[in-house]
C-alpha cells in the first residue's frame, strides 16, 4: 500500500525498492543494500547497510530491496528537521538597512523646512521677499536628491545585470553590500570543490590498463552503482552470455564457459580465495581477478574540479579565510583540503553540524558566506550572511535557499562575485560622496546668494547625469 509519509506510524514496516528514497528514519529488518547519502551528508561514497542498521529519511536506495521499521514519526525524521532548519535559519537572518531610504526620510523634510525658513525669516527682517524667496527656490532645486535616488540603485542593478551575463545570478543588491565585507567563506566539498561524481583515477598496473578495465566493465555492465558506472564509462564492452552473481556492498562475479571474473573489494577477493595485496589510498579500490588469479586493481574517487585551487587562491588574495565543511571522513577531507589549499577543514558533519559552524562564525562578528549545492546545505545557505549555490548541479532546495546562484559551478566565480561587490560599493560611495559634496556646497552658496538658478540646475541635473554615467560602469561584464 502506498501512503503519505505523515500517515506512517512508528513501528510500521516500509518497503524500499532500488531507486527509491527512504521516507522516515528507521532500522532495517530485512535485506541489504547501499545507500546514497550525498543529499544529506555530502558523502560521495555510498554506504553499505544491512539488517539491524539505522537509516535516515532522504537516503537513496542504490541497489537492493529492503524493509525498514519506522522509528520516528514524519515530524521528527531527518528530512523534515532539515526543512525546519531552513525555515528557522531564515528567521534569524539579519536584514541590511537601506541607506538611501533611511537618508531620504530625514534629508527631505530637513531641506524643505530649511527652504521655508530661508524664505520667511530673512524676508520678515529685511522686507526683501522676492530676493529671499528666489534664494529659497534655488535652495530647493539644489537639494533634490535625484543623483542619490537614481544612481545608487542603478549601480546595484547594473552589477546584477553584468553578473547575469557570466552566469552569476544575484537575488538582490543587499547581498552585494554584504559580500563586499566578506571575512570568511565556508565551502561544501562534494559538488562544490569536487565534481561530485566517481571517476577512474588509476589502474594498477598501468601496463595492463585496457585488459583490467575490460574485465571490470564486463562484470559491472549490469550494475547501476556509481562506482560501476565510472568503470563502464571508460570501456564499452559486450557482456552477452555472462551469468552474474552480486554480493551487495562487496563485489560481482561474472561467469561464462570456463571464465570467471571477480570484481570487488578486498574482502570479496579473500572470500573467493584470491590473494591480493592491500592498497593504501583514500580512494575506493576495486580489485579485478580472472579464474582465481589477481589481475590488478582500479582506484576510483571523486575528482577535484578544475580551477578549485586557483579559486581558493583568489579568495585568499582578497583577504578571505576559507573553511571546508563536509560530511565525508577525515582522510578524504584532509586530502581535498591539501590539494585545494583551503585554510581549515571540518569533516564528518551532518546538516545541523554545518549550520552550527556557520552560526559560530556569525557570532564572532564575521561576515560569513556559505557555498554549497545539496539538500544538506540548505539550512547553512539560508543562515549565512550570504548563501551561494552551485546552480549547475545543485539541488532545487539549495538554489531556492541561496542568495547567489553560480550557474557554471566554478569556484573561481566566488572571488569574482566578491570583487564585483567591492567594486559596486566603491562606485556607490563615489556617487554618494560626490553628490553630497556638490549639493551641500551649492546649498550654502545659494543660501548666501552666490549660486543662481543655473548653478542650482547643474547641481541637481548635472550631478545626477555624472553619477548615472559612473554607475553605468557596473554594466560591464565582471572579470
Amino acid at each position: 500500500t502506498v501512503v503519505c509519509p505523515d500517515e506512517v506510524e512508528v513501528g510500521e514496516i516500509m518497503l524500499v525498492r532500488a531507486g527509491e528514497r527512504i521516507a522516515l528514519d528507521g532500522v532495517i529488518v530485512e535485506g541489504e543494500t547501499e545507500l546514497n547519502l550525498s543529499a544529506l551528508t555530502g558523502e560521495s561514497l555510498p554506504r553499505f547497510v544491512t539488517k539491524g542498521d539505522e537509516v535516515l529519511s532522504g537516503s537513496l536506495n542504490e541497489s537492493g530491496f529492503i524493509k525498514v521499521k519506522a522509528q520516528k514519526p514524519y515530524g521528527e525524521s531527518t528530512a523534515t528537521r532539515i526543512l525546519e532548519l531552513v525555515e528557522n535559519s531564515a528567521l534569524k537572518k539579519a536584514k541590511t538597512e537601506n541607506f538611501i531610504g533611511k537618508f531620504a526620510s530625514v534629508y527631505t523634510p530637513v531641506v524643505v523646512i530649511s527652504a521655508l525658513l530661508l524664505a520667511i525669516i530673512p524676508s520678515l527682517i529685511t522686507g526683501l521677499w522676492s530676493v529671499w524667496v528666489y534664494r529659497a527656490l534655488t535652495f530647493l532645486v539644489v537639494s533634490c536628491p535625484c543623483a542619490l535616488v537614481i544612481s545608487v540603485p542603478l549601480s546595484f542593478f547594473g552589477a546584477i545585470g553584468g553578473a547575469g551575463k557570466v552566469g552569476i545570478l544575484i537575488k538582490g543588491g543587499v547581498y552585494l553590500e554584504t559580500l563586499a565585507k566578506t571575512d570568511t567563506v565556508m565551502l561544501d566539498k562534494t559538488g562544490t570543490l569536487t565534481k561530485g561524481v566517481f571517476v577512474v583515477k588509476e589502474v594498477i598496473p598501468q601496463t595492463k590498463r585496457e585488459e583490467i578495465l575490460t574485465l571490470a566493465s564486463i562484470a559491472e555492465s549490469r550494475s547501476l552503482h556509481p562506482i560501476a558506472r565510472s568503470i563502464t564509462d571508460c570501456v564499452k564492452v559486450s557482456s552477452e552470455g555472462y551469468a552474474f552473481t552480486e554480493s551487495a556492498g562487496k563485489g560481482v562475479k561474472a561467469e561464462k564457459d570456463n571464465e570467471v571474473i571477480l570484481v570487488g573489494n578486498l574482502g570479496f577477493m579473500l572470500d573467493n580465495g584470491v590473494k591480493v595485496e592491500e592498497i593504501e589510498t583514500v580512494d575506493t579500490v576495486v580489485f579485478v581477478a580472472r579464474n582465481g588469479k589477481a589481475e590488478g586493481a582500479i582506484t576510483i574517487g571523486d575528482e577535484i574540479k578544475e580551477g578549485s585551487q586557483k579559486g581558493i587562491e583568489e579568495l585568499k588574495l582578497l583577504g578571505v579565510k576559507t573553511i571546508m565543511l563536509t560530511g565525508d571522513n577525515e582522510k578524504v577531507a584532509t586530502l581535498v583540503a591539501s590539494k585545494t589549499g583551503v585554510d581549515e577543514v571540518k569533516s564528518s558533519l551532518l546538516p545541523q553540524d554545518k549550520l552550527a559552524e556557520v552560526e559560530k562564525s556569525i557570532e564572532k562578528k564575521k561576515i560569513t558566506v556559505f557555498v554549497g549545492d545539496g539538500i544538506n546545505d540548505a539550512p547553512s545557505l539560508v543562515r549565512a550572511d550570504v548563501g551561494i549555490a552551485m546552480g549547475g548541479i545543485g539541488s532545487d532546495s539549495a538554489i531556492e535557499s541561496a542568495d547567489v546562484v553560480l550557474m557554471r559551478d566554478e569556484v573561481g566565480a566566488i572571488a569574482k562575485v566578491i570583487r564585483l561587490a567591492k567594486k559596486t560599493v566603491r562606485v556607490v560611495r563615489q556617487n554618494v560622496v560626490f553628490a553630497l559634496f556638490v549639493k551641500f556646497a551649492t546649498l550654502i552658496l545659494s543660501a548666501i546668494g552666490i549660486a543662481n538658478m543655473w548653478l542650482a540646475i547643474f547641481a541637481d541635473v548635472g550631478v545626477a547625469v555624472l553619477a548615472i554615467l559612473n554607475a553605468m560602469r557596473m554594466l560591464k561584464t565582471p572579470q
